[in-house]
């Protein structure tokens, strides 16, 4: 099964979820990441951050959703902020959605302290989620089921 995770620059959210995904997923699973107006590079506190938790950073970098048109993926997660007012990218392929608002953690303002504990934090979300979804009996889920779940842990 192959997890699209979307939001808009594709530099920070969405790298750290495809990133920890991959870390943790089972055999079968991938993730991969894209912004609706890539940065066209990730965040050098995204990969810190990833380091720091003794997850991969190889391969990782900012891209448009153009890069999955010959591999589309299964899934496609945004991890925008609607509520932060943000726009949140759009898929338009046959792949389930599902949205897992993240608060943008390069947006906070701070000592080095405050801006770290943010990325931790989000690091986190991301990990609840992601293992929330790979405890779903995948098997015995419909596709309308597997999307009330997906929509289940967006709320964690």
């Amino acid at each position: 099964m192959r997890v699209l995770f979307m939001c808009t620059a594709n530099s920070c959210r969405s790298i750290l979820s495809e990133a920890l995904f991959n870390h943790l997923a089972p055999e079968g699973f991938e993730a991969v990441s894209a912004g609706s107006f890539p940065k066209g590079q990730v965040l050098p506190r995204s990969l810190v951050t990833l380091q720091q938790a003794g997850i991969a950073t190889e391969g990782l970098s900012s891209k448009g959703n153009e890069a999955f048109e010959d591999n589309p993926p299964d899934i496609v997660i945004t991890v925008c902020d609607k509520a932060a007012g943000e726009a949140c990218p759009v898929y338009f392929g046959p792949a389930l959605k599902s949205h897992w608002g993240l608060e943008d953690p390069s947006e906070v303002v701070g000592d080095e302290a405050s801006v770290e504990a943010a990325f931790r934090a989000t690091l986190a979300s991301i990990e609840l989620r992601c293992r929330a979804f790979f405890a779903l009996p995948f098997d015995n889920l419909s596709r309308e089921q597997l999307k009330q779940e997906l929509d289940r842990i967006g709320a964690l």
